[in-house]
């Protein structure tokens, strides 16, 4: 019986030369029964056989996975979490707050704390900065009002009243009096971070006088310095009121007197 020849079969034959000069195509010894092909068929096997290969090999081998950024993605909102930090702040004051209050607040633990934003202190400090980037653009957006001074005064009171009575469970006030005013005669950084906010109300406030005056709104004689006290007093007095009980509607009402005083 004739064996099946395999590619690698055909690869034992090999040329016999013969005594007439003929050569004969024939097996290794103890190979198989012979199969009359020439070196071009056996090349053509070797190639094909290679090809195949080498479409298995290609065809088989599954798609290498996207390389992925090393490290553990981050599982949090950096500012969603400050601001969470910030209402715990908000609502016991600095010396009340604990780290653990603020993994409550946050959802995070210690050590994820610890390596985002810092320990207790660094945290505050982080949520004060905050605070006074966002107060500023509320302040700011009220000031670019464009009506009247008066007009004016009252928006940039009101944008303060939405600060004031933006707690969900209770009254927090102004983050800055209700948290930094305490802490800042013995820290120094706090103590900075808090005048240098309130020079900048100063004196977006002293900008706004000068203008109306220049305008014919305010009389030649009146001091923009002193009226842009009198209303950052105000709206202190309005925080401080606010955090110890006062209506929103008794606050705007205090803000209109001190707006028909401080224009005349």
């Amino acid at each position: 019986m004739a064996k099946i020849v395999t590619g690698f079969d055909r690869l034992l034959m090999h040329d016999r030369f013969l005594s007439d000069g003929r050569t004969r195509r024939q097996w290794w010894p103890n190979a198989p029964i012979p199969c009359p092909l020439n070196f071009v068929h056996i090349r053509t096997i070797i190639l094909e056989t290679a090809e195949v290969k080498l479409f298995m090999r290609s065809g088989t081998k599954k798609d290498e996975p996207e390389k992925k950024p090393r490290g553990r993605p981050r599982a949090y909102d950096p500012e969603t979490a400050l601001r969470a930090a910030a209402q715990a702040f908000w609502k016991a004051g600095y010396a009340g707050t604990s780290l653990d209050d603020i993994a409550a607040a946050t959802g995070m633990n210690r050590p994820s704390l610890r390596a985002a934003f810092g320990d207790k202190h660094d945290i505050y400090i982080k949520a004060l900065s905050d605070y006074w980037e966002r107060k500023f653009a509320a302040m700011r957006q009220a000031f670019g009002h464009g009506g009247s001074v008066a007009d004016t005064l009252m928006s940039v009171y009101d944008a303060s009243l939405a600060i004031y009575f933006s707690g969900d469970e209770q009254v927090l006030g102004c983050f800055v009096v209700g948290t930094a005013i305490t802490e800042a005669p013995n820290d120094p950084e706090i103590q900075r971070l808090t005048a240098e906010g309130f020079r900048t109300l100063d004196a977006d406030f002293e900008a706004l006088f000068k203008r109306a005056r220049a305008a014919g709104e305010l009389s030649r004689d009146a001091d923009p310095k002193a009226l842009a006290l009198l209303a950052v007093a105000t709206m202190h007095s309005m925080a401080v009121r606010a955090r110890a009980g006062s209506s929103r509607s008794e606050l705007r009402k205090l803000a209109q007197k001190a707006v028909s005083v401080i224009c005349g």
